[in-house]
């Protein structure tokens, strides 16, 4: 069940708080499966499909995903309207071959990073006056047969922000709509064999994130995640890289809309991102002090009670 939550502080200011080690055991093992805030939006009874029904919009950020792109749009359109794959400067054939699976492609000439490139996804479906923004993976980590359990939530009216996260259930052989490159490699992957210097990694963020709020999420990193069009349409994306996604996150909890999470499966292999996971995770975390601090000293200036 969901809790209802009110707006907290961003950044805590309490004595006695400090970031120890026991407390990012304690903040990460004590998060509810579903979480959200004082209200749900209204704007779902809005529905503006052809037929009537919520229109559903997948945006997919690639860079360099040819030889997976394809079954992950041919999967994802079996439950949504549109796919968008915004293809951030990549210098192999993700484009085309997206096209070719029945994808429209959003082009930049250059690498931009995945906030830019989700930005890009949501300004589209917009245009298009989305009901409902997915956003997954184009490498073939994320199960797109997934997408209609992170949709529910929004097109009941449980949730703004739905997240998929690879830590609320027991480890689960991973299903269907596995890419062939990799599909031999995920049938004997289980859902949390994530490598541990990535895990812990998520962990520091997600400890980062959640230290100090009154709504906490058990994977501040997932990009599997479902958006309402109210979310959207309030939400600033100005984090090129990865950082977004802690980004929409936070903006989320400031305006107290309702957050939920969901288990979700999800394949490890090295054929996905090239980015050095070290520095992704340093950016990663630099940035969530950042939005953090920042906008709590910015809050206390104005004397404001609310945060992220």
């Amino acid at each position: 069940m969901s809790k209802e939550l009110p707006c907290e502080d961003d950044f805590p200011r309490q004595s006695g708080e400090s970031f120890l080690p026991s407390v990012i055991a304690r903040h990460v093992s004590a998060v509810a499966v579903s979480l959200s805030t004082s209200s749900v939006t209204q704007h779902n009874s809005e529905m503006s499909s052809a037929n009537g029904q919520p229109k559903i919009i997948v945006v997919i950020p690639c860079f360099n995903e040819q030889n997976f792109i394809a079954d992950v749009v041919t999967a994802a359109r079996k439950y949504v309207d549109d796919v968008i794959v915004v293809n951030d400067g990549s210098t192999d054939g993700t484009a085309q071959v997206a096209r070719t699976a029945g994808a429209d492609v959003i082009e930049h000439k250059v690498r931009k990073g995945a906030g830019a490139a989700t930005r890009s996804g949501f300004e589209e479906a917009m245009r298009r006056k989305a009901n409902v923004v997915v956003t997954l993976d184009g490498d073939g980590q994320h199960n797109p047969d997934e997408i209609p359990k992170l949709v529910a939530p929004i097109l009941g009216k449980e949730a703004d922000l739905v997240i998929g996260s690879r830590f609320l259930q027991p480890t689960q052989q991973t299903q269907s709509a596995v890419p062939p490159a990799i599909a031999s490699e995920a049938r004997q992957s289980q859902q949390t064999a994530m490598p541990r210097y990535r895990r812990f990694g998520i962990d520091v963020i997600t400890f980062l994130c959640n230290f100090g709020s009154k709504v906490k999420v058990s994977d501040s990193q997932s990009c599997f995640r479902a958006h309402s069009r109210q979310l959207v349409d309030t939400i600033d994306i100005t984090e090129s890289g990865f950082g977004f996604s802690v980004q929409v996150l936070i903006q989320t909890r400031k305006r107290c809309m309702a957050i939920k999470e969901v288990p979700i499966s999800c394949i490890y292999h090295g054929h996905g991102s090239t980015t050095n996971p070290i520095i992704h995770g340093l950016g990663v975390a630099f940035t969530v002090v950042k939005l953090r601090l920042g906008n709590g000293l910015h809050g206390s200036s104005r004397g404001s009670d609310t945060g992220n």
